[in-house]
């Protein structure tokens, strides 16, 4: 059983560079299925989920080529597959991105339900019925989702429920080959959103309103392969922000490689807690700050407070100097998390959606299970403050979406390190 083990207390300071962002790059490799040819991109994440959307590629005809750790050559002139294979789709919910370019592609596609973090039901209704108004059709069965544009797909307007990041996603990447116009309102409009208009306008996409509630997309007849720079990873950088308010030393710890603007809800909530951040060239430098003030959060799309950083800031909450509440509006199950830091100390109270917490002066090392990948990542955090040792298993999530983790924690002085133990349920 492999687990990450921490020693509480150590001073953090340094600096730290961020990877490129997950939840771009996994979207940015399904793209290029749109362009047969060799596209390129940089600063993409060595992480487990991208080495699963590389495995998706490869079995639907595609190669990839490891220029260096960061950089992927995809050539996608010989796919002739539209179906995603359960084996490898079901273990992360980005596999219905590939859902549009397939679509856009080939009129057709073939696709495992999600599956990822347990974080509850992910509907994709809204990616259905966005699709759905650009003339494909739909059956399920055996846990497939089999999608058919017989007539090709063609321009329509379509207003989201939800400003779902997942169906703006695949309803921009289908609509880029429609005949005639597409607007998408009510759109989502997180950076990585704007990343992804970013690349396929480059590819010969006609694509405006990418990062605001209004998207218009004008299909055209093909496009071509580009070389792309995944933009820096807000959420890994916004833990690495949580690490420093914990533990940072007198200079700070400074995390780079990222826009401060992606994280804005995110600071502004750490400011009314007292921590203090300031911008440097690349990123921000954060300082430590002896008692948390407590404060609520309500998650939301973007510009909102962002779920995936719940967890970390749920982590400060927990040793503020009163009380505080969280609530969750994205995932139903995304406070499996508070029961494993509880086993730490904190007191937290779960209420439907909401998470009321009361501050504590400090935690205690204990051995925790990582609920998903964000949860884990916290509770490393919370072993970086807490007295004595912390052992986090079910790491394999964590390594979904960060990058040299302990590696990189290691570096700006924390006492961790990645173990294998024996397993008690092999006993």
């Amino acid at each position: 059983m492999d687990i990450i083990r921490v020693e509480g207390g150590h001073t953090l300071e340094g600096s730290v560079h961020v990877s490129g962002a997950k939840n771009s790059a996994l979207k940015l490799m399904a793209a290029t299925l749109l362009a047969p040819g060799k596209t390129t991109l940089t600063n993409v994440p060595n992480i487990s989920d991208v080495h699963v959307m590389g495995k998706v590629l490869k079995r639907m005809g595609a190669t990839i080529e490891v220029a260096d750790e960061h950089t992927l050559v995809i050539d996608t002139s010989q796919v002739d597959s539209w179906e995603a294979p359960y084996e490898l789709v079901a273990k992360m919910r980005a596999s219905t991105a590939v859902m549009g370019p397939l679509l856009g592609r080939f009129g057709k596609a073939k696709i495992a339900m999600p599956g990822g973090c347990n974080l509850g039901a992910r509907k994709i209704d809204m990616h259905i019925l966005g699709l759905e108004a650009l003339g494909v059709s739909f059956d399920t069965d055996h846990g497939y989702i089999y999608a058919d544009a017989a007539d090709g797909l063609v321009g329509s307007s379509v207003t989201l429920e939800f400003a779902s990041v997942g169906a703006t996603e695949n309803l921009i990447m289908a609509a880029v080959r429609a005949k005639g116009e597409t607007v998408i309102d009510n759109a989502a409009r997180e950076p990585e959103i704007v990343d992804l208009a970013t690349m396929l306008n480059k590819m010969g996409a006609r694509i405006t309103g990418a990062g605001t509630p209004v998207v218009t997309i004008q299909g055209v007849d093909e496009l071509h392969p580009v070389e792309h720079r995944v933009v820096g990873d807000r959420i890994e950088a916004g833990t690495f922000l949580v690490a420093g308010a914990l533990m940072a030393g007198e200079a700070g710890v400074e995390v780079t490689g990222f826009n401060p603007m992606h994280l804005g809800m995110v600071l502004r909530k750490m400011e009314q807690m007292g921590i203090k951040t300031e911008r440097i060239e690349d990123g921000l430098r954060v300082h430590r700050v002896e008692r948390i003030e407590p404060v609520d959060i309500q998650t939301l799309p973007f510009p909102g407070f962002p779920t995936d950083m719940q967890a970390q800031v749920m982590v400060l909450s927990a040793l503020a100097d009163g009380g505080s509440i969280i609530t969750e509006n994205i995932f139903e199950n995304r406070f499996m998390f508070a029961s494993e830091l509880s086993r730490m100390g904190a007191h937290i109270r779960i209420e439907d959606h909401h998470a009321i917490i009361r501050g504590v002066e400090g935690f205690s090392g204990a051995q925790v299970v990582s609920p998903d990948l964000r949860g884990g990542a916290a509770l490393v955090l919370a072993g970086l403050t807490a007295e004595g040792v912390t052992e986090v298993s079910a790491i394999h999530h964590i390594y979904r979406g960060y990058e040299r983790f302990v590696e990189k924690l290691t570096s700006l002085g924390a006492v961790v390190e990645a173990a294998s133990v024996p397993d008690p349920s092999d006993d």
